[in-house]
C-alpha cells in the first residue's frame, strides 16, 4: 500500500513538473511573439514619436479606458459567482475576482485560450468546490459569453462591414464559424448525451481513419470528458432561470470591453466619431481574432487594430492608438493577472 502510495506521489509531481514546464514554455512564447508582433509592425516607424504621442495622451480618458476593464472583469465575476452560489456553493466576491483573474492570465498565454478553465477549476477545486460544480458555472458563464459575443459581433459586421477590407472578413468569417461551432457544442452537451457521444464517436473514426498514434487514448479521454460535462449540464438544465440572468451582465461585460477604443480617440483629442461606431468596429476585431490559435492572440490583434481602425485614428495616430489600446485592454491587466496567480499558488501551497 505504501508501495503504492509513493508511487502515485512520484507520477503527481512528474505530471506537476511537467505542467509548469509546458506552461513556462507558453510564456516564453508568448514574449516571443509580443517582440516579433512590434518587430514587424514598427519596423519603418519612428518609434520616438509613438511614445511621444502617447505620453502626450490625456491620463483622465486613459484612466476611463482602465475602468471599463475593471468593470469587464468585475460583470464575468459576478456572473461567476452567483452561478456557485445558485449552484449551492460558497463563494466570495473576491475569490469570483481570483478565477476570473487566473482565467485571464492562462487564456492569454495558452494557444486558442485554452489553459483558463482548467486551471480556474483547479484553484476553485483547491478552495472546496466540487468539480462538477465548478464546471457547470464556467460553461454557463462560456455558454452566455458566446451568446453574447456572436450576437453583437454580427449586428457589427452588418452595419458597418464597410471598415472591413478580404483578408478581415475571411478571419471574421472563421471567427463566427469557431464560435458558433463552439456554441452549439455546448447547446448539443447540454440537452443531448446521445448526440454528443456519436460526436465523439466520429472523431475516434476520423483519428483512426487518419492513422494518429493512439488515437484510443484519445478517444477515452474525449469520453472522459464528455461523461464530466454532462454531469455538469444537469445542473444546468435544472437551473435554466440562472441562464436568464447572465445574458444582461455579460452584454454590459463585452460592451464595457468594447468601449476601450473609443476613450482611447478621446486620449488624443481627435475628432470624435460615435460612441456606437467605436464599439461595433471593436466588436468586429473580437471576432476577427478569436479564430486565431495564437496565445492572447499576439499579432493578429494588432494587425486588426490597425486596418479596421486606420480611417479611424489616421496614419498619424493610428499605431500609438494601436499600443496604447493593447496597454490598457491586454498587456498590463494580464501583468496584473499574473501577481494574482502567483499570489494564489503561494498561499495555496502555505495552506496544503
Amino acid at each position: 500500500m505504501e508501495d503504492e502510495n509513493s508511487t502515485m506521489e512520484i507520477n503527481s509531481a512528474k505530471k506537476h513538473k511537467k505542467n509548469i514546464l509546458k506552461y513556462l514554455l507558453n510564456i516564453f512564447l508568448f514574449f516571443i511573439l509580443i517582440y516579433l508582433t512590434f518587430s514587424i509592425l514598427f519596423k519603418n516607424e519612428d518609434v520616438d514619436e509613438i511614445y511621444s504621442i502617447i505620453g502626450s495622451a490625456s491620463y483622465r480618458f486613459i484612466f476611463l479606458g482602465f475602468l471599463c476593464m475593471g468593470i469587464y472583469y468585475l460583470c464575468e465575476a459576478i456572473n461567476l459567482r452567483r452561478t456557485l452560489r445558485a449552484l449551492e456553493e460558497n463563494c466570495t466576491f473576491l475569490s469570483a475576482i481570483k478565477y476570473v483573474l487566473i482565467g485571464v492570465f492562462f487564456n492569454s498565454i495558452t494557444p486558442a485560450a485554452s489553459g483558463g478553465q482548467p486551471m480556474q477549476i483547479v484553484f476553485m477545486h483547491r478552495d472546496g468546490i466540487k468539480v462538477p460544480t465548478a464546471t457547470a458555472s464556467l460553461l454557463l458563464n462560456l455558454f452566455s459569453m458566446q451568446v453574447v459575443t456572436i450576437t453583437l459581433e454580427i449586428v457589427s459586421a452588418i452595419f458597418f462591414h464597410q471598415y472591413m477590407d478580404g483578408g478581415i472578413i475571411a478571419l471574421f468569417i472563421i471567427g463566427i464559424i469557431l464560435n458558433f461551432s463552439a456554441l452549439t457544442l455546448i447547446i448539443i452537451g447540454m440537452y443531448s448525451k446521445k448526440l454528443s457521444t456519436a460526436l465523439v464517436n466520429l472523431v475516434a473514426k476520423i483519428l483512426k481513419m487518419l492513422k494518429i498514434k493512439n488515437y484510443e487514448k484519445v478517444e477515452n479521454s474525449m469520453q472522459e470528458a464528455l461523461d464530466k460535462y454532462n454531469e455538469s449540464a444537469k445542473y444546468i438544465r435544472s437551473n435554466k432561470r440562472i441562464l436568464s440572468r447572465q445574458f444582461p451582465i455579460a452584454y454590459l461585460q463585452h460592451i464595457a470591453y468594447y468601449s476601450v477604443p473609443f476613450f482611447v480617440l478621446c486620449s488624443f483629442g481627435l475628432p470624435k466619431h460615435s460612441y456606437i461606431l467605436m464599439v461595433a468596429l471593436q466588436s468586429i476585431v473580437f471576432g476577427t481574432v478569436s479564430g486565431i490559435p495564437s496565445p492572447g492572440a499576439v499579432g493578429v490583434s494588432e494587425g486588426a487594430f490597425q486596418s479596421i481602425f486606420r480611417p479611424i485614428f489616421t496614419e498619424n495616430y493610428i499605431n500609438s492608438a494601436m499600443l496604447l489600446h493593447r496597454l490598457v485592454s491586454f498587456y498590463l491587466p494580464v501583468s496584473i493577472c499574473a501577481i494574482v496567480v502567483m499570489v494564489g499558488l503561494f498561499t495555496a501551497k502555505k495552506k496544503k
